[in-house]
């Protein structure tokens, strides 16, 4: 139960994070493009990567550690990172499984997300 409180209490504090940057980076470039998403998941695809190599190489990051940063933190940062580290691991294991991962979260989340815009809009109306 405490390694629960530890990966919600990290995930808390990836969000605000998140919410610090995408704000401070719109009063920065503007809000014309998402800088702010563009950011978190670039700095938490490589935190991912640092945290789980870390944990994988040495006694830096213990496990229990490692979940807090990648499921808590990071996951409350940017769900991108997980995406991006588990396709990244696929790739290199098994290159076509890789592929496929990529397509159907690519091409699937983006379906997805046009279809639930269009239900909403059939629900709600113009």
């Amino acid at each position: 139960m405490a390694r629960f409180f530890w990966i919600c209490l990290a995930g808390a504090v990836g969000t605000g994070v998140r919410y610090l940057v995408a704000q401070g980076a719109a009063r920065a470039f503007g809000v014309g493009f998402p800088y702010g998403t563009l950011i978190v998941n670039v700095v938490g695809c490589f935190l991912i990567a640092a945290v789980a190599q870390l944990a994988v190489v040495g006694t830096l990051v213990t496990p229990a550690m490692r979940v807090v940063l990648t499921t808590g933190f990071i996951g409350g940062l940017t769900t991108y990172s997980a995406f991006n580290f588990e396709t990244t691991r696929l790739l290199q294991d098994r290159t076509a499984a890789g592929l496929l991962n990529f397509a159907v979260t690519v091409f699937g989340c983006l379906a997805a997300g046009l279809l639930g815009a269009l239900a909403a809009r059939r629900l709600a109306g113009p």
